[in-house]
């Protein structure tokens, strides 16, 4: 069995769950398609195109039910002078987004020309604290009774020490101008 994991959880592991009716409304009933982008399509071209929404054929009203269903029409938006690139990689992005979805779900693209917020970098963790900095933290937190208490306190302390020890800025006993 999987241990418990500590401390704070990432806001991504709530985002699914808060963004899947926004993102059926526009077809893309796969979160993953979004929230995986740059890994499906490289991080080059998910800097100068997004997934907007996928577009179903409209079904037939009586319709076989042996018949396979029909792929959908992938719409992105890109920036204006990416599109003839986009336009030319347009089968790869194809062959891309259905092996990362694991059917035929699309079968072209089309595009819409508009621009688009810089994709942000993934937040690299932190390194973890050093000896000094997690033993002055234990040695600050062994008044308190509660050992899980104690061991968040002594955490969180170790950070804030070696945080604070690698800003800039006036050390003890050093005068601060307008001190």
């Amino acid at each position: 069995m999987k241990p418990a994991r500590r401390g704070a959880k990432r806001l991504a592991e709530f985002t699914p769950g808060l963004i899947a009716e926004a993102l059926a409304a526009r077809g893309l009933g796969e979160a993953s398609l979004i929230a995986d982008w740059p890994a499906i399509v490289g991080e080059t071209f998910a800097r100068h195109a997004r997934p907007i929404e996928l577009q179903w054929p409209p079904r037939a009203a009586r319709r076989d039910p042996e018949a396979p269903a029909r792929p959908a029409t992938l719409v992105l938006r890109v920036e204006g002078a990416f599109a003839l690139e986009a336009q030319h990689s347009a089968s790869v992005i194809v062959a891309r987004v259905n092996a990362h979805l694991g059917w035929r779900c699309v079968d072209k693209i089309a595009f819409r020309q508009g621009p688009l917020p810089p994709l942000e970098d993934r937040r690299r963790l932190a390194p973890p604290p050093s000896d000094a900095a997690e033993a002055a933290a234990r040695a600050a937190a062994e008044s308190i009774e509660n050992e899980d208490l104690r061991e968040a306190v002594a955490r969180l302390g170790a950070r804030a020490i070696d945080r604070s020890a690698r800003l800039p800025g006036p050390q003890r006993g050093q005068t601060v101008k307008g001190d």
